[in-house]
C-alpha cells in the first residue's frame, strides 16, 4: 500500500495535509472533483494514520512537516502548494516556515492556528478521551459540524478515524496540534493564503480565523461556507475543490 495517494498528473503539485480524524483516504469525496490535468494532488498520510499506521514517531507539528518536506523531496518537488484540513493546517504552516522559497500558495480548510488552539477544562476531557471512546470522537464531530448530520454519517466519520489511525499516535497528535504555538515563525508572511471555513463549525470558524490567520498572512483571502461546518470536503466537496482550485489556479 502506497504512504501516499496521488490524483492528477498536472505540473503545479499540490501536497495535501489531513486532520486529526483523517488520513489520506479521508479526502476521497473531494478527488472526483479535481482537475487532475492542472494540478497533482499528493494526499499525505502522518505517522500512525493510513498506510503509515504503524510507523513509529514522536507525533508533533516539526515531525510531520520534516516528513511532508521529505515526500515533496521523493516526488522531486521542488516548488509546490499547500492544502490543510484542521491539523493538517498547522502542519502547513511549519512546512512554510521551515522551507518558505518551496510553497507557492497555502490553502488551510478550518485550519488550526499556528498558536495552537485554547481548551476550557471539560471540552479538553472531552478531546481527550477521544482516543479510547467512540462516542467521544462522535461527539466532537457532531458537535464541529453544528449538530446538523445524521447519525450514519457521523459514524462513517468516527469508523473511518478509528480505523486509520494508531490510538497512541491520535493522542499524542492532540497536544500537538492544541499546544505547538509557533505563530511568531510566520507572522507577517507574504505567502498567497486561502482560508476557508464553515459556518456550522464553533471551533474553528470565522471568528477563529479573524484573531488568528488574519492578523498574522497580510496576503490572506477569508471564505465562509453556509453550508459546511468543520469537514467541507466531505459535506460540500464540489463547492471546496472549486473554491480550492480558483485560488490555486492564480499562483
Amino acid at each position: 500500500m502506497d504512504e501516499y495517494v496521488r490524483v492528477g498528473t498536472g505540473g503545479h503539485v499540490v501536497l495535501a495535509l489531513h486532520g486529526w480524524f483523517g488520513s489520506a483516504n479521508a479526502w476521497e469525496n473531494l478527488t472526483p472533483h479535481l482537475d487532475g490535468d492542472q494540478f497533482s494532488y499528493v494526499f499525505f498520510n502522518c505517522r500512525g494514520y493510513g498506510a503509515r499506521r504503524n510507523v513509529p514517531g514522536e507525533y508533533t507539528i516539526a515531525e510531520a512537516a520534516g516528513d511532508v518536506l521529505a515526500l515533496a523531496d521523493e516526488l522531486g518537488a521542488e516548488r509546490f502548494s499547500l492544502v490543510g484540513h484542521s491539523m493538517g493546517g498547522s502542519i502547513m504552516q511549519w512546512v512554510y516556515a521551515d522551507a518558505p522559497e518551496r510553497v507557492r500558495a497555502l490553502v488551510g480548510v478550518s485550519p488550526v492556528p499556528a498558536s495552537g488552539v485554547p481548551f476550557d477544562e471539560q471540552t479538553w476531557q472531552l478531546f481527550d478521551s477521544a482516543a479510547e471512546d467512540s462516542a467521544s470522537r462522535k461527539a466532537i464531530i457532531d458537535f464541529t459540524t453544528g449538530g446538523r448530520h445524521p447519525d450514519a454519517w457521523l459514524d462513517g466519520m468516527v469508523l473511518h478515524s478509528e480505523e486509520n489511525s494508531d490510538k497512541k499516535a491520535f493522542a499524542a497528535y492532540l497536544r500537538a496540534w492544541a499546544k505547538t504555538d509557533f505563530h511568531e515563525r510566520i507572522e507577517g508572511a507574504e505567502v498567497p493564503v486561502k482560508v476557508i471555513v464553515g459556518e456550522n463549525d464553533p471551533a474553528l470558524g470565522e471568528q477563529a480565523m479573524l484573531e488568528t490567520f488574519v492578523r498574522w498572512y497580510p496576503k490572506l483571502d477569508l471564505e465562509v461556507m453556509p453550508d459546511a461546518g468543520h469537514y467541507a470536503a466531505d459535506e460540500v466537496p464540489v463547492t471546496l475543490a472549486n473554491t480550492i482550485e480558483v485560488f490555486l489556479d492564480e499562483h
